[in-house]
Formats: C-alpha cells, sequence, structure tokens
C-alpha cells in the first residue's frame, strides 16, 4: 500500500476537480481502485504504488486544464481518463490486430470489449447501440483481422439504401455511382484501418465487396466475414433473406442504432425483430451497446442522452416490436446446432 499527497491550489480547484457531487472524483476512484481523500490544502491518494502514481498524472493533467480554461470540461475529463484506462490482461486480450504497420484496435470500455468477444466466439453477432459506439468500426477490424488470418477468403460489407429522411431523386451515374453515396461509411470505416491503396486493391480483386443489401438475394456466401450496417432500415424480409446467406465457415455480423429507423411507419424494423426472434437461440450473440460506449465526440454523448431523455419523458406512438429490457451475449459455442428453428429461418 503507497500513499501519496498532492497540494491543491485553492477550494475552486478542488471542486473543478471533484465534479458536480463528486462525479468525477468516484469515477477516478472506480477505474484506478485507490482512494482519494480532501485533507486541508492537500489531496491524499492511497493503493497500489503503480494505481497512485497513475492517479498523480491524472490529476496532474486535470489541473492543467483547470489553470488554463478556469474550469475543468466534462469533455476535457472523459479524454484524459480514456487516455489513462489501465490496460488489464483482458484488455490486452481483446486488441484486434489488423496487421498493417504494427497497427492493433483496442476496444474502450466493458460494452465495446464483450462486442469484440461475442464476434470472436459466435458465427453471428447482432449489435445495437448508439451512434459513435464503434459497432461499425470494430466489427470492420474484425473482418481485416479475420482475413488477414486467412479465417475467411472475403469481406463483404452491405447496407441498405435507405434515405435518412430526404428524398434525394434521381442520382446521376451507373448503379455504382447511384449507391455510392449509401455505403460511403464502410468504405471510410475500411480507410482508417488500412491505406487507401490497400483497400482499393482488395476491392479490385474482389476480397473486398460493399454492396446494397437488395443485391443480396441469392448468394450463397462460403468463408465470408459478412457485416450488415444500418440494419434499423431493413424490414423484416429483407433481414431474413440476409441471415439465410451465410454458407460453411463464414460469420456474419449484423449492426444498428434502434432509435434512428429511417423506414416509413407502417414498416417494422428487421433489426428489432431479428433481435426479438433470435434471442436466446444457440450460436447467435445479442449485444446492447450504451451512451457510456461513445467514442466519438464528448458531446456526442450529451446528444444522444438529450434525444433519449426526451424520448423517454413522451413516449413514441408503437411502430414496432420493443427492443429485449437487457441484452447480452448467450455464452453458448457457435459450434453448436439450434435445437429449434426460428419462425422467419
Amino acid at each position: 500500500m503507497t500513499e501519496s499527497r498532492v497540494h491543491v491550489r485553492n477550494h475552486e480547484e478542488v471542486r473543478n476537480l471533484f465534479g458536480a457531487r463528486d462525479r468525477n472524483l468516484r469515477r477516478l476512484r472506480d477505474m484506478l481502485h485507490i482512494e482519494v481523500v480532501l485533507r486541508g490544502d492537500e489531496l491524499h491518494l492511497s493503493g497500489e504504488a503503480s494505481e497512485v502514481e497513475r492517479g498523480e498524472a491524472i490529476l496532474g493533467e486535470l489541473r492543467t486544464v483547470i489553470a488554463r480554461k478556469g474550469y475543468l470540461p466534462d469533455e476535457d475529463f472523459d479524454h484524459i481518463l480514456e487516455r489513462n484506462q489501465p490496460r488489464t490482461a483482458a484488455t490486452e486480450g481483446s486488441e484486434i490486430d489488423v496487421f498493417h504497420k504494427a497497427r492493433k484496435i483496442r476496444p474502450l470500455g466493458a460494452g465495446q470489449q464483450e462486442y469484440v468477444e461475442a464476434i470472436r466466439k459466435h458465427d453471428l453477432v447482432i449489435c445495437a447501440g448508439p451512434a459513435g459506439s464503434g459497432k461499425t468500426y470494430l466489427a470492420t477490424a474484425m473482418a481485416v483481422n479475420a482475413l488477414r488470418r486467412e479465417q475467411v477468403r472475403k469481406i463483404v460489407l452491405v447496407r441498405p439504401a435507405v434515405e435518412a429522411g430526404e428524398k434525394l431523386g434521381f442520382l446521376p451515374g451507373d448503379m455504382l455511382a447511384k449507391v455510392n453515396p449509401f455505403l460511403r461509411p464502410l468504405l471510410d470505416a475500411l480507410g482508417d484501418i488500412l491505406d487507401f491503396d490497400q483497400v482499393q486493391r482488395y476491392i479490385d480483386k474482389d476480397v473486398i465487396e460493399i454492396i446494397p443489401l437488395a443485391f443480396m438475394r441469392g448468394r450463397t456466401l462460403n468463408n465470408t466475414f459478412m457485416i450488415l450496417d444500418e440494419a434499423q432500415n431493413s424490414t423484416l424480409t429483407q433481414m431474413k433473406m440476409f441471415l439465410t446467406r451465410m454458407g460453411h465457415h463464414s460469420k456474419i455480423v449484423v449492426t444498428g442504432d434502434v432509435t434512428q429507423t429511417d423506414l416509413p411507419e407502417h414498416i417494422d424494423s428487421g433489426l428489432l425483430d431479428a433481435m426479438r426472434r433470435l434471442q436466446g437461440v444457440p450460436g447467435v450473440a445479442t449485444v446492447t451497446l450504451s451512451g457510456g460506449d461513445i467514442v466519438r465526440h464528448p458531446l456526442v454523448r450529451r446528444i444522444v442522452a438529450a434525444y433519449d431523455a426526451d424520448r423517454t419523458e413522451r413516449p413514441p406512438a408503437v411502430r414496432s416490436s420493443s427492443p429485449p429490457a437487457a441484452i447480452r451475449s448467450e455464452p453458448v459455442s457457435s459450434d453448436s446446432e439450434p435445437e429449434t428453428t426460428p419462425e422467419a429461418l
């Protein structure tokens, strides 16, 4: 057990460090498993030597922000904590090696870590979560990892060609040019993981295929890693069609945000239906990410929370099946055969 002391300038600095109702202090304690107590004009840190040292470094960064800005913005606090997140053995094991310039992608937080483990252990994973929670990015990284390890021979990235509340009308160009705006986010995720030239070579050789959901009809894909992005915009029929494309030695990841459905009011979401229908089916994992898993600009967390709070106060009209209240991955081997076949499949 080690103890350290950090001198503070005044009570205003302490108030900023601790946050409203000691929120920041509790998060720091929970992350590092140390005790932080204010005694006079000193903060006393006690715990394991390595964690106390980490706590001193974090407090130093936080105080620098306060000195420069006069207060401690939540986004700065979040960034500093994420940057100093302890790397446990479990977290180390969750790293995704994309075998590109010695780069490894690490899930941030328990939710993302559970998501990555679910993909490793199951052949079909359905993930729902808010914007910016890493659903598509981590799935794409896992697909690249599987390709580089020669576990699959091809990656297929799929997206429904549904407009987000706008009518774009006629789009010029050939078929590829017409659907490109809808598929661009998947290309962006790939481009962030691999060099553009490498992505282009994979596409030219048909190792990576990016296509609209409607074009999946009639195909059977073996040795393929398939990702269906923005699945909340798929219909029940489209979802059934996509899930039944799975061939031998293939893997499917379905991602979407159930709060941002662009389907017409009278059409049910295939994602919500699949989450309900396939819950508990052996070999299938359903994972729900939360606002705490958002890794975009910290302001995105507040925006999502504000919209969630408004939706709680004013429930929308019922338009489809509600998602399960608590969904977590089923600890069943992906090699197990389903005991019962879901009605939709």
